[in-house]
Parts: C-alpha cells; structure tokens; sequence
C-alpha cells in the first residue's frame, strides 16, 4: 500500500468519525448546555462559583432522574403522562405511613416502591393490552392518582398535606442516603447528584451495551417489525413504564425526606418538564431514537435556565419562554440531525 493511499484511508476514518458525532442525538443538547452555561457564566460570576454550581446542578438531578427514565420509555416508542404525579403518590405513601401508621421509613419507602412499580405495570398491561395509545392510558392513570392523592389525604389528615417525617423511626438513615449532602472542596452537593449519575450510567448501558438496548430501540423504531424478528415487545414495553415508575418513587422519596413533609398535589404538570428534557436530550416523539445522556443533559440546560435567571434577577417568567424556547430549536435540530442520519446510512 502506497503512501497516498494510507493518507486517503486516514482521512476516509476522520470523516467516518465527524459523520458517526454529527448523528450522536445528544449533539445538539451538548451544544446548548455549553451556549447556556456560557451566556449565565459570563454575566454572574455566582452561577460559575462552586456555590452557584451546587445550587443549579440540585434541581437538575432531581429532573434527571426522571429525564433519563422517560427518555427510555420515549425512546421505546411510550409516552407516561402520568410520572409527575406518580412522583406525588410515592412520597405521600412514604410520609403517610410514616407517621400516621408507625412504620419504619425504610418499610414505608418499601411500601411505597411496591405501589410505584404496580402502576407502572398495570399501564404497561393497558398499553400492550389494549393497544390504546399510550397517552390516553396514562393520562388516565394521571387523573385517578390526582384524586386519590387529594381525596386520601384529605381524609386521613383533613389537610391537602402529610408532615412530621423528621419524627419517624429511620429517618436519619434514610435521609442520608437520599436527601443527605457531601462535602466536596468546601461546597455542599447533595447526594441526589450521585443518584441521577447513577441512573444515567445504568440506563446508558442498557442502551448501548445490552440486549435489551436493541429491544428498546427496535419496538420504538418498528414493533411489528421488532416483534417479527422475536423481539418481546410487550414485556420490552412493560418493563420500561416499571422503570418510569422506579424513576419516580425514587425522586419521590428523595424529594420526601427532604422537606419532611408532602402536599397532595406534589408532581402535578411534571411530566411535561421530563418530556421536554428529553426532547431537548435529543428523543424524537416518534420513538425509536434518543439517548439517557441526552436527556440527562437537558435536565442540565434546564437547571442552569431555572437557577441562571433568578441570579441575574430576572423575572421568573422568562424561563417558560426560555423553555419553549429551547423545545422549539432542539425538536428542528433534531428532526435535521435525523433526517441525516438517514442519509449517512443510505
């Protein structure tokens, strides 16, 4: 082989490289968290400090969580409108029994997964059942927890709000691992951080590194061709709206033990923010393509917006402009990023 064809080769690789990044579904939610980060950086030195760092990568784990879950789900081809307050349901079962039944709050949490993991399967059954669209189950599901949170816990408290978790067995430990904070180079963080690493590591290699990875993305992309190919798309289908479900018992919990205490509306209008996270991680509508990365990324951009205003005393409504914003420019750059994606492959 000649000189000249090794330089060809070369750079037929360093295209191969450009083409294989330009069509990662992250790319453009990258491109925005350093644009965003840049734009609030440079105009409070608070936001760049430690301190400010702390302060906006806090709302973004808790988002996170719940981005990267339903990005899974998206990217199988499911929307859950129901995750936000599912959110809701799982703390007040925490906090509830807790104090109001004498239960350990680690038995609570338990109690409280079990519920959680129940509804995630029973819309899971309903969807690959029934074959009704996702949304409709779900919002369905989002309606019955709305007054079942409301109406139990007027009943049980005559309030719209269960407090008093401080005082329950097993709290200090369970605080500590879900709602403590670490130390790192004299600046608090706390360990809801740790939890959305976590989650993004396990889901990213689920998706990239698994079988099931290639059944996610195959009943998103296709599922009568996934199930063709011996794909178990209903169980695929299931077990992603359990993991929706996990997602959300844990912020849950996290946010429960927190504050101590949970009102019965908690999570409600959540479930847009998770979608739009993901949209703007890189996860199209249509299913079939997105990554956990993506999502968790744009649960950053998301708490950067959400921080970064209130530091530069803005008024806080510019951030649903912001918002919409940004789910705007992230759903064009990804129709375009997939549109040659496309092309690449053909």
């Amino acid at each position: 082989m000649t000189g000249a064809q090794v330089r060809a080769d070369d750079r037929m690789a360093d295209v191969g490289r450009v083409r294989r990044l330009l069509i990662r579904p992250e790319l453009g939610a990258v491109v925005g968290m350093v644009a965003v980060f840049a734009f609030f950086a440079s105009q409070s030195p608070v936001f760049r400090s430690p301190a400010g760092i702390a302060n906006w990568l806090d709302p973004a784990a808790t988002l996170g969580i719940m981005a990267v879950a339903v990005a899974l789900l998206m990217i199988g081809g499911e929307f859950d409108l129901s995750a936000g307050v599912l959110t809701g349901t799982s703390g007040l079962i925490l906090v509830t029994l807790a104090t109001r039944f004498g239960f350990n709050v680690w038995a609570a949490m338990l109690a409280g997964l079990v519920v959680a993991l129940a509804v995630g399967f029973a819309n899971g059954m309903v969807v690959t059942r029934t074959r009704l669209p996702s949304f409709i189950v779900t919002l369905g599901t989002f309606l019955m927890l709305q007054g079942i949170n409301l109406g139990v816990t007027k009943a049980i408290t005559g309030t719209v709000q269960v407090s008093g978790l401080r005082r329950a067995d097993g709290f200090e430990g369970a605080a500590a691992v879900f709602a403590g904070t670490i130390e790192i180079g004299g600046t608090s963080f706390r360990v809801a951080i740790l939890w959305w690493i976590l989650v993004t590591a396990v889901a990213t290699w689920v998706l990239m590194r698994s079988r099931a990875g290639n059944w996610i993305f195959a009943v998103g992309g296709n599922e009568q061709a996934a199930r063709n190919v011996g794909v178990p798309a209903a169980r695929t289908k299931i077990a992603l709206f359990m993991t929706t479900a996990f997602a959300a018992w844990l912020v849950g919990s996290i946010m429960a033990l927190r504050y101590t205490s949970v009102q019965a509306n908690i999570g409600i209008g959540q479930e847009f923010i998770y979608i739009i996270a993901a949209v703007i991680g890189g996860c199209l509508l249509t299913g079939g393509y997105g990554s956990a990365v993506g999502a968790a990324i744009g649960a950053v951009i998301f708490g950067m917006a959400d921080k970064g205003i209130v530091f530069l005393g803005w008024d806080a409504d510019w951030f649903k402009f912001f918002l919409g914003a940004m789910l705007l420019l992230a759903t064009l750059a990804n129709r375009l990023v997939r549109r040659y994606a496309e092309e690449v492959r053909h």
